[in-house]
């Protein structure tokens, strides 16, 4: 009898894992019928619009376009000149946090080259370049009692000069991420409110000093700090200087698993309003976004019960807070490179459980195998995306005032490559639905490119290229080279949008063309580097392999690569002609 129970007890377990299986490949048909749903509403929604459009597609008159940078990634000078530390000094000098252990200590010396950059920039024919300030450059301590480095504002005088006299306008962030190293260490950073007084006191100092040349700025991510910021300006330099503050956020598009699926719309929607709604609702509306306040922002709501805690992890504002941010934004920037299918996914919230923003979202995100991927892992291109997203931002917002702030493509790839054809679909593509969006009312202003210079990555190092000209790091001079992506972008611009595709298709065709050259150019620039190198190594016998592998192989061989690829691509083209 109980050999019996044992064994109906086996067959139930074995009856409920069948169930599991066939549970859980009822859900996996049920994401893919309703992925299949969400992409045929993408191609339709895409093919309509490209069916309604005429074939001359030119933007309004005035409209601006740029390229980006910031001042970490790209100045180098870490120590020279009386700058202090930033958090990013300190933080990449730690061994195992950035890939290789790579610093931007140098980066791109841009320090050194501004009129070499901004000729780079004239060739492009930009209208705004949008670059950051960095604090502790200007205050050493972040704490501007202590001291005001004249030799920093010395270095941003002579770059907004040179700018706008080859006729660039400055756009300038306040803030990229290189808060001084002293206010970390000494308040925590942002986590202490004090930090909005010093940060008020760092914008005040920079409308002192540029204001009356600078005449958009863009604070941070910050809501308390950024209105700060921005009403101190309105009340001491708005009628005097004639400038706008702004904001400038990153979003990227959830688009639901399945359209018809109501719990993945709803997560789809939390998805941006978590993302982008988190910093830009207060500004605009006063208020956190309705469904973070219902999902983490009160004493009673789903996750703070089920969490057990005994206030919100959300702060709350006061109605004098709600006032004071409310309207604090003369345009917004938006940043958005891509974009993900969303589905709902419920996280264990309980007693125990682990919080974050993430788990805080219950939601899942997806990508499509097909999307185009040029190798870095979170950045596919999805163009119809972005149009999306700006319309999100002129239903919710009032339809303000917009430049894209950052929009660009990256590449992740062992070897040089100037003939970046991806990277030419990927502004194609993005600024033709950037051009459909303002066809729906969307009020876009202006496009910033990112970037103007490959730089240093954040954690990723050099690991990563977004630049439009390409930098060799492992020269201590860093010589710009143009990509093929240059010339597109440059022909973009001077026609203010696409005059019909076969001329499109002529920009694409010549600019791999001359990628070429300048493929030969660097590659016989790399081969004296790999030269000086192998004699470097032969007088230092306590080389390692290692080294050696990383400094004469993979040049080599890369150099090699790019001498063939030229070769062929030549080969072509005599073949087509």
């Amino acid at each position: 009898m109980h050999s019996r129970l044992q064994e109906l007890k086996k067959e139930e377990e074995t009856l409920l894992k069948i169930k599991v299986m066939l549970q859980d490949q009822l859900n996996r048909l049920k994401f893919e019928e309703g992925a299949l749903k969400s992409i045929i509403n993408a191609q339709t929604d895409e093919g309509a619009s490209q069916r309604s459009s005429p074939e001359t597609e030119i933007f309004n008159q005035g409209f601006s376009w740029g390229a980006g940078s910031s001042a970490y990634q790209t100045e180098g000078a870490w120590d020279k000149d009386g700058k202090g530390l930033s958090i990013w000094d300190v933080f990449s000098h730690k061994k195992g946090k950035i890939q290789q252990n790579e610093t931007g200590d140098a980066s791109c010396e841009g320090y050194y080259k501004v009129k070499d950059d901004i000729s780079l920039m004239k060739e492009l024919k930009l209208n705004h370049y949008r670059f950051s300030i960095s604090w502790p450059r200007l205050i050493p301590t972040g704490i501007k009692s202590d001291h005001i480095n004249e030799k920093g504002i010395q270095y941003y005088n002579e770059l907004i000069d040179h700018l706008l006299e080859n006729k660039i306008t400055p756009i300038v962030t306040l803030y990229h991420w290189d808060l001084p190293q002293v206010l970390q260490e000494k308040y925590g950073g942002w986590q202490n409110i004090s930090m909005v007084n010093h940060f008020n006191e760092f914008a005040n100092l920079c409308f002192e000093r540029f204001g009356n040349r600078i005449k958009y700025w863009i604070t941070f991510n910050n809501p308390w700090a950024h209105a700060k910021v921005w009403h101190t300006y309105d009340i001491q330099w708005r009628a005097k200087q004639k400038g706008l503050v702004g904001i400038s956020l990153s979003g990227d598009w959830g688009e639901p698993v399945d359209i018809s699926n109501q719990k993945d719309i709803e997560a789809a929607e939390r998805y941006v309003q978590f993302y982008l709604g988190w910093f830009a609702t207060p500004i605009f509306h006063g208020d956190y976004p309705q469904v973070m306040k219902d999902f983490i922002g009160k004493l009673n709501s789903r996750k703070s019960v089920q969490q057990g805690l005994g206030m919100s992890r959300l702060p709350t504002f006061s109605p004098q807070e709600k006032s004071y941010i409310k309207g604090t934004c003369d345009f917004l920037g938006v940043g958005h490179f891509t974009t993900r299918y969303i589905t709902q996914k419920s996280n264990p919230s309980g007693r125990g459980s682990s919080s974050s923003y993430f788990t805080d979202r219950d939601l899942a995100e997806l990508v499509d195998p097909r999307w185009p991927d040029p190798g870095s892992e979170w950045l596919y291109s999805v163009p119809w995306g972005f149009r999306r997203l700006l319309n999100f931002v002129k239903t919710q917002y009032g339809n303000p005032m917009i430049y894209v702030t950052e929009n660009g493509v990256s590449e992740k790839m062992l070897c040089t490559e100037l003939c970046d054809d991806w990277r030419i679909q990927y502004f194609k593509d993005y600024i033709n639905e950037m051009l459909k969006a303002i066809k729906d009312g969307v009020n876009v202003k202006g496009y910033t490119a990112w970037s103007l210079l490959d730089k240093f990555e954040w954690d990723e190092g050099y690991s990563e290229r977004f630049g439009l000209y390409y930098v060799d790091f492992r020269n201590k001079n860093k010589p710009r080279y143009p990509k093929a992506s240059v010339q597109f972008y440059k022909r973009i611009i001077s026609s203010n949008g696409f005059p019909n595709q076969r001329e499109v298709e002529n920009w694409r065709r010549k600019a791999v063309e001359t990628c070429s050259s300048s493929n030969q150019l660097l590659a016989a620039e790399e081969q004296r580097s790999t030269a000086a190198n192998i004699l470097r190594l032969i007088h230092d016998p306590l080389t390692s392999h290692m080294e050696m592998v990383t400094e004469i192989v993979v040049p080599t061989v890369c150099t090699l690569s790019i001498l063939l690829s030229a070769i062929f691509l030549m080969f072509l083209l005599r073949r087509r002609n």
